[in-house]
């Protein structure tokens, strides 16, 4: 009977959560082990399909991961690399769109269906518009390119609303096309942001492979629960940001600023954990919040 008792708890702790994000756009990145892992990939789709059937509108864009690099080695396309950032030629950009296109993103919408909740794929090139980036370095004048590397300059939310109408959630490739015509690669990170601040999501989150943002990273229980923008310069100083983690906070500040009421930072690897994250009152990774 305890135990019941408990369940019951549980369900009236997240009551007001159900309630308050009814119908709230919540966009999920979605990549890195939380995806390449079967285990960690079930409990976070199984995460969005509770969050779709309590009535919140997820939307989901998702990485390439391990799967691009192992499409990349059967091709025998070897890396290349500008400032420690990989480049994107025509033949590697074929690749990712493929794989992400044909192959994870059935996957992921295929997974949603069999928990019961309907799902449908969307190429990013329907609803980004892209520039390249490009980095000049001030002191010597040189410019650096990534090959089809791309930035969003526009995004096209439409086919997005028109599916979270019908109550599907959209799974969404972080490719764009550019003003040549070109496809182009986008950070997922930097997709996922610049969507959620363009459709004006109430929560964006980013799963990562971290507890969470951390004070100090060798010490993974020293997660900062609540980070505001304001604090985000000083912190970048001190190096607490830095590696992977930095484009995640500057990606979630631009959110914060354009509109986007909450970010949070989890770690996909912990089962639920998207769930535990919106649900109840502690959480269990960093939320960063705009500066009232």
């Amino acid at each position: 009977m305890e135990k019941i008792i408990k369940k019951a708890d549980v369900l009236i702790e997240a009551l007001p959560y159900i309630q308050r994000f009814r119908e709230a756009i919540i966009v999920v990145k979605f990549g890195g082990s939380a995806m390449e892992d079967p285990r960690h990939s079930e409990g976070i789709l199984t995460d969005v399909a509770f969050m779709e059937c309590a009535g919140m509108l997820p939307v989901i864009v998702h990485g390439g991961g391990k799967a691009i690099s192992r499409a990349l080695k059967a091709q025998q396309i070897e890396p290349k690399f500008v400032k420690g950032l990989r480049v994107t030629c025509a033949k590697t950009m074929s690749v990712v769109d493929r794989v992400m296109k044909k192959e994870l993103n059935p996957a992921i919408v295929a997974d949603l269906v069999k928990k019961g909740a309907a799902a449908e794929g969307i190429s990013g090139e329907e609803i980004f518009t892209v520039e390249k980036v490009t980095e000049k370095d001030e002191s010597t004048g040189e410019v650096f390119e990534w090959g089809y590397v791309g930035e969003p300059i526009a995004v096209n939310v439409k086919p997005v609303k028109e599916l979270l109408k019908k109550n599907v959630v959209p799974v969404i490739t972080p490719v764009g096309r550019g003003g040549d015509g070109h496809l182009y690669n986008i950070n997922a990170d930097t997709a996922a942001s610049a969507l959620a601040a363009a459709i004006r999501a109430r929560k964006l989150v980013f799963l990562s492979d971290v507890p969470g943002l951390l004070r100090n990273p060798e010490d993974p229980v020293s997660i900062i629960g609540t980070l505001k923008t304001s604090e985000v310069d000083e912190l970048v100083e001190k190096g607490v940001i830095d590696g992977g983690m930095l484009p995640k906070v500057q990606s979630a500040v631009k959110a914060l600023r354009a509109g986007v009421k909450k970010v949070h930072m989890i770690d996909g690897r912990l089962q639920h954990s998207l769930l535990l994250e919106i649900f109840t009152d502690k959480g269990v990774g960093t939320e960063i919040i705009a500066d009232e």
